[in-house]
């Protein structure tokens, strides 16, 4: 589905919950895209204040410098670090 395209000054709590509902995303699918978690996305919507960071994401996700593709290329996952015996430290 295509975006709207949104600039810095439209990056507001209530735009982008209702960008997102219009796209029909969870919470949790919209903000991992950014590196965000659902809980402090549902934050941002409700009108917490952004790192710096993401609000610069988000600009360029929404004026499309930045796509959905640029942004799963550079995702990367963690294995759990093992746990060390008791003896190991």
């Amino acid at each position: 589905m295509g975006r709207v395209r949104l600039v810095a000054s439209e990056i507001q709590p209530g735009r982008l919950r209702k960008h997102r509902k219009q796209i029909r995303e969870s919470q949790k699918c919209f903000w991992a895209r950014f590196g965000v978690t659902q809980s402090r996305g549902s934050r941002f919507e409700m009108g917490a204040e952004m790192p710096m960071p993401v609000v610069i994401l988000l600009e360029l996700y929404f004026t499309g410098v930045v796509t959905d593709g640029d942004l799963k290329r550079v995702e990367f996952r963690c294995d759990p670090l093992p746990i060390e015996s008791e003896g190991a430290k």
